[in-house]
């Protein structure tokens, strides 16, 4: 990463995991000794709104905790898209997700620099487990970004969740592979973009 901060915004529906996400984001930037702010944004409802995590992480100090537009944003719902395209600008890596179908002309943003689509609920569920959907963008974002490495993100997973992998340690496996699917799968769009 340069000495620029690294703007990430990342939305979908409540439950969907985005609020652990940025969580574990600003934490990995942390062990790795880099400046980090997140903030939290949730709808009305924790469960049925769409809830966005606002992630900055740099290797100086970060001026403002808010910005406008985001270097990565990703959605993950069609309100998602809808909602985060005010986020997005000529500089703009927009990742939404691909299984994504209630979308419509003009819902995807005109001005990113690109939009990709990314099929982390296909790779969850047909080569990992649902539960790690949320890993997988994770991956997807450090795999755009390259703002936190790969280990310092399976450190705050550890972290985070060894409780829960002390009592069944083939979750931790099966984080980690959602978390290196999501790396790949953000290698493989901007290969083909």
């Amino acid at each position: 990463m340069t000495d620029r901060v690294v703007r990430i915004a990342l939305a979908g529906e409540g439950g969907q995991g985005i609020q652990s996400v940025g969580e574990i984001l600003v934490e990995a930037a942390y062990s790795q000794g880099k400046e980090a702010i997140y903030l939290p944004n949730f709808g009305l409802e924790q469960r049925g709104g769409v809830s966005i995590a606002f992630v900055q992480i740099a290797d100086e100090q970060i001026g403002s905790p808010k910005f406008r537009t985001g270097d990565v944003v990703v959605a993950l719902s069609g309100r998602a898209v809808r909602r985060m395209k005010m986020h997005v600008g000529p500089e703009t890596v927009f990742v939404y997700e691909a299984s994504i179908d209630d979308l419509e002309d003009g819902d995807l943003p005109a001005n990113a620099a690109r939009i990709l689509a990314v099929p982390a609920i296909e790779v969850s569920k047909r080569d990992l487990d649902p539960r790690v959907f949320n890993i997988i963008v994770m991956g997807v974002v450090i795999g755009f970004t390259g703002a936190i490495s790969e280990e310092a993100a399976k450190s705050e997973l550890e972290n985070k969740l060894g409780y829960k992998f002390k009592e069944n340690p083939q979750l931790r496996e099966l984080n980690f592979k959602a978390l290196e699917a999501g790396i790949a799968l953000a290698k493989k769009a901007q290969q083909v973009a």
